[in-house]
């Protein structure tokens, strides 16, 4: 048989036809075969290039295109970026903050302005910039100004979805960085920086961006500058420095805060540690002896320094502003004080004004262990107005309004009726026993001292009885036995969830006397809850920082956004609203119903044994919220009970006196707005019959008395078998306060009766 011939291309052509066609009748092969891969029409003609590589082929020239294209813009963008001159990092400001106006000054965050010295690079000692470079940069004079692996970790955290914080390791990309004065972290803030330090680096020499960058980096101390920092923290000329306190001062610029022995131990302690490892890098280099690291010990001589504080009752207000700019903006304690901010608060000065006059002249006189908090909240937006924390600042570093917690006392009853509302089973005509005392299976604490509290007994001020009352009047008188009552239908779980739905951020307990205010709570928390009921339901994060401008002006403006979420129906807020009338007209706080000449609405709160008592209320427009606690010198909790000059302090008393002097002059001049109408939510609602029990026959009956005194609270809340009432004392002078009768129901009016 003959060989067989060799196919002519034509043959091969044809072949291969056949042999597509019969893959796309069969299906792929299994294994691929000489068909190629599932789904291709086999392998290209000779000569002629496959699917695949005419993809990659055109992917590579795409990608030479948009790099050629990405050198092109660097070099455009490279050409056009303008150096800083060093006398323009000189001159940069304080930051500042204003009130809510923009234009009128309130504080100045730092003491930059003003507390520069420049000096040569020859004056510095050798080892003072060699501990520079030692802590910030050891390849300072080799590198070209950036740092790669810094470079590529910023961009890795940008496309991560984080900041561009990294990245800034070269001591001529910081000295960049200090240029700006701003926190922008983007990446195109990051591209600008790396730019700029290219171009220095190329027109500079590296003893001048050194001298530079001695001459700008912040210190701490309001020192800017070598020189200045020599002077703040050894009270010496920076040719004077020895290699220890060289090596200290490159250890500071990480963040003075953290750094100054002047501010606590534990910056000692990190001082000590960040020195050590610049001595230990000095020696690794070859820029200090084994000896003189041995003798270079941590320095004993700085000066005396006390940190500068805002005085007065403003220096509150800085510090929740820079609390605000560090924990919502991201910028550092080293960002704030290193100047050239203008933050713009959301404190209306005459509101503030009007605040500070109120406390001053209706608190309790000569009352020193007496602390007022007060926050003021516009409600739907979340901006706080107005803030006192208390008189000064410089003497007190403890915000009465945001960081003392004291028991809400009666004021968490509203909560309960929230939630009581909610469930479906009651509405504001539901009648209750308003009886006193009255015994509950789930009050009782079997290891208490008394037999009434081992039985579960609570009771209203003095053992005053309400006979059957509607849940409006209740809320008026602050009745303790018919919220105890609701509380157990509407569940203590619940209670605690419409307080936090409402705002309040403090820890909650589910216990059955949490509605009679055993939860400690900040002014704040109650500002924000109450905040939420006046308007209508929507919860709005309180902010302080309204606007931060930069002095780089192609960074943007921040402008604050309100964060608000409707959290409760406007149905149910309606009749919530409608009950927190009744306390104001005629009931506990009837001060401001007869002083304030508009509708208002709000809930007094005096906690057991007089250990905290508050005023908190609205009119539409704007609310606001003051709590009274008193302290002794250990800061435990004191009873203000029968003082000299204010005796029992109530919420009727001196939290409500407080609170209309300052409504009446923040609302000066605005319009008088109406509340919503009662939506009258749950109408045929029947509750449950109540689980309560009727006192022993053979027990005495009860006479109108003040409560009966207890041992001090923990600072937290007490548990689930918690016996006690919350002892509310009537508002106004307690000798002359006249009682309502047992069964007074009929209206708002009349004289209030004991309750808080």
């Amino acid at each position: 048989m003959s060989s067989p011939q060799p196919l002519t291309r034509a043959e091969v052509k044809a072949a291969r036809a056949r042999a597509a066609a019969a893959a796309t009748t069969t299906g792929p092969s299994r294994t691929g075969g000489a068909s190629g891969a599932p789904g291709t029409s086999g392998p290209a003609e000779p000569g002629e290039p496959s699917r695949g590589r005419r993809w990659l082929r055109g992917g590579l020239w795409t990608l030479l295109g948009l790099f050629v294209l990405g050198v092109l813009g660097v070099g455009v963008a490279y050409a056009m970026t303008d150096l800083p001159e060093p006398n323009e990092i000189a001159t940069a400001q304080a930051s500042i903050v204003y009130y809510a106006d923009g234009k009128t000054e309130m504080a100045r965050l730092s003491d930059a302005e003003g507390n520069r010295e420049s000096v040569p690079l020859d004056t510095v000692p050798d080892h003072m910039q060699k501990a520079m470079l030692a802590g910030e940069d050891q390849d300072f004079y080799q590198n070209n100004g950036i740092s790669p692996t810094g470079i590529a970790r910023a961009v890795w955290v940008a496309v991560k979805g984080g900041q561009a914080t990294q990245g800034g390791s070269t001591i001529t990309q910081q000295y960049v960085k200090n240029y700006f004065l701003t926190a922008d972290r983007t990446l195109e803030r990051k591209a600008r920086e790396i730019l700029i330090a290219v171009k220095i680096d190329r027109q500079q020499s590296k003893d001048e961006i050194l001298e530079n960058y001695l001459n700008t980096i912040y210190y701490g101390r309001g020192a800017y500058g070598i020189q200045t920092a020599a002077k703040a923290y050894f009270n010496k000329d920076v040719s004077k420095l020895t290699v220890a306190e060289s090596a200290f001062l490159a250890s500071v610029i990480r963040g003075p805060s953290l750094y100054d022995p002047g501010l606590g131990e534990e910056q000692q302690a990190n001082a000590q540690q960040r020195s050590g490892f610049i001595l230990d890098a000095m020696v690794e280099n070859g820029w200090l002896s084994s000896e003189e690291r041995a003798a270079a010990t941590f320095p004993d001589t700085f000066v005396k320094y006390t940190q500068r504080k805002q005085s007065g009752p403003a220096g509150y207000i800085v510090e929740m502003v820079k609390n605000e700019l560090v924990t919502k903006h991201d910028l550092t304690a080293t960002d704030i004080d290193r100047g050239g901010l203008r933050v713009v608060s959301t404190v209306e000065r005459p509101k503030q004004v009007a605040m500070q006059n109120a406390v001053k002249e209706e608190r309790p006189e000569d009352t020193p262990s007496v602390h007022v908090g007060m926050a003021s909240i516009k409600p739907g937006d979340g901006a706080i107005v107005a803030v006192y924390g208390g008189e000064d600042y410089a003497k007190r570093q403890q915000n009465a309004a945001t960081q003392d917690k004291m028991q809400a006392g009666s004021t968490f009853k509203i909560f309960t009726l929230i939630a009581a509302l909610q469930s479906g089973d009651v509405s504001l005509k539901s009648r209750f026993d308003g009886a006193s005392p009255r015994y509950f299976e789930e009050f009782a604490d079997p290891a208490a001292d008394t037999a009434a509290a081992r039985r579960g007994r609570v009771k209203n001020f003095g053992d005053e009885s309400f006979g059957r009352i509607d849940l409006r009047r209740a809320t008026g008188r602050s009745v303790n036995t018919v919220y105890a009552e609701l509380n157990l239908l509407a569940d203590p779980q619940n209670t605690m969830k419409a307080a936090q739905d409402a705002g309040v951020r403090s820890k909650l307990e589910p216990n059955v006397a949490n509605v009679l205010g055993t939860d400690y709570v900040t002014v704040m928390d109650m500002a924000s809850a109450f905040a939420t009921i006046a308007a209508q339901g929507v919860r709005s994060d309180p902010y302080i920082v309204k606007e931060i401008r930069f002095q780089d002006e192609n960074v943007p403006t921040i402008t604050a956004e309100p964060k608000t979420q409707q959290v409760f129906d406007e149905d149910l807020m309606a009749d919530v609203i409608d009950a927190m009338t009744y306390p104001v007209e005629g009931g506990t706080a009837r001060y401001v119903g007869e002083n304030l000449g508009r509708p208002a609405a709000g809930k007094t709160g005096t906690s057991e044994s007089f250990r905290s008592a508050w005023f908190d209320g609205y009119v539409p427009q704007l609310q606001a919220a003051v709590g009274l606690y008193r302290s002794g010198k250990d800061g435990e909790e004191l009873q203000m009970e029968n003082l000299p000059n204010a005796g029992d302090i109530t919420g009727g008393t001196f939290p409500a006196r407080i609170w209309t002097a300052y409504m009446k002059e923040a609302l000066e001049g605005t319009d008088v707005e109406q509340f919503p109408k009662p939506a009258n939510i749950n109408k045929d609602a029947d509750p449950p019959p109540p689980t309560t029990t009727r006192p022993p026959a053979t027990q005495a009956p009860t006479t109108s008395q003040p409560p009966t005194s207890a041992p001090p609270p923990t600072r937290g809340p007490p548990t689930p078998t918690e016996t006690k009432s919350n002892g509310n004392p009537s508002p106004g002078p307690p000798t002359s306060e006249p009682t309502a009768t047992p069964t007074e129901t009929s209206s708002k009016g009349g004289p209030p009766p004991p309750g808080g």
